[in-house]
């Protein structure tokens, strides 16, 4: 809670550019924050002089993959969309459900791979690790793509498509099983005429730890869940030493992730937004270069 409130503050104190009188050298710079640039030569300038990277990537860098996002318009999975499935009500409720649904999203995830966006990003970290520069990934996805392509330095905010964790003794585990248990093999049709399995407790994903035997459920932040403290902690570590923040493929609006670039912005740090459309925070960017991600 303490970090949100520091970010709040520090956002806070840092956007309402123009509400007091100031001077027109002051009302020339919001103007100018107002228009962020599209110029590439201006950002390789930059970007050669950056030394820690932060890149802040969503739910656009994974689209070219073929990922479905389940936001917006006919982002259903049967009748539900995934805040009303992505929640420990909807899984205290029904669990065969909510496995069915993770267990078509693991499925899907299985046959997609890292698109030219998830590559460039991986070998950004690998050629730069090179010359003693550091990149660090801060992705709201759960899909592992930046993983498969090879990053290392990664920070996953929501959790991962293929990790668990015991509903009895909290362990949290890596997980590839295809499928994840017997049970569920064949099931999870997104179709919307298609009825619940209605697979009893006991068949679900059950923890492989010695005498536990507790239900498993998706490792990864639902809707009404708090962030993992310590996963936030190093968030904050890595945005109090960038040098530069690359937003990729995100739309600025989910918090806390929301958050982040227009805090490291606040303090004076460049700050490219790379995004098919502009978004809220688009105005507080230095660059912004609208298109596909890849």
């Amino acid at each position: 809670m303490c970090f949100f409130q520091f970010t709040a503050r520090r956002l806070v104190s840092q956007a309402h550019c123009g509400l007091k009188a100031s001077s027109s050298k002051k009302q020339k710079l919001c103007l100018e924050m107002a228009r962020p640039s599209s110029n590439m030569a201006d950002f390789r300038e930059v970007f050669a002089k950056a030394k820690h990277i932060a890149i802040i990537t969503g739910a656009g860098v994974s689209a070219e993959s073929g990922v479905p996002t389940f936001r917006g318009a006919g982002g259903f999975w049967r009748k539900w969309q995934a805040q009303e499935l992505a929640t420990p009500g909807a899984f205290a409720r029904n669990p065969s459900r909510v496995w069915e649904f993770y267990h078509y999203r693991r499925e899907v995830m299985l046959s997609k791979h890292p698109n030219p966006a998830h590559i460039a990003i991986a070998e950004c970290e690998k050629r730069l690790s090179k010359q003693g520069r550091s990149v660090v990934v801060i992705t709201q996805n759960i899909d592992e793509l930046h993983r498969k392509a090879g990053s290392k330095h990664l920070l996953e905010i929501h959790g991962s498509l293929f990790k668990t964790r015991c509903t009895s003794c909290g362990n949290v585990a890596a997980n590839y099983k295809s499928p994840i248990c017997p049970a569920l093999a064949g099931k999870g049709a997104p179709d919307p005429d298609t009825e619940d399995a209605a697979i009893p407790v006991e068949d679900l994903p059950q923890c492989e730890e010695d005498g536990c035997n507790g239900l498993l459920r998706p490792h990864v932040v639902w809707f009404g869940e708090a962030l993992d403290p310590g996963v936030l902690t190093a968030v904050e570590k890595e945005l109090d030493i960038c040098d530069l923040c690359l937003v990729v493929g995100t739309s600025s609006v989910v918090y806390p992730a929301a958050m982040f670039a227009p805090q490291v912005s606040a303090r004076g740090v460049p700050v490219a937004e790379f995004n098919m459309e502009p978004t809220p925070a688009t105005n507080r960017f230095r660059f912004h270069f609208p298109g596909p991600c890849g």
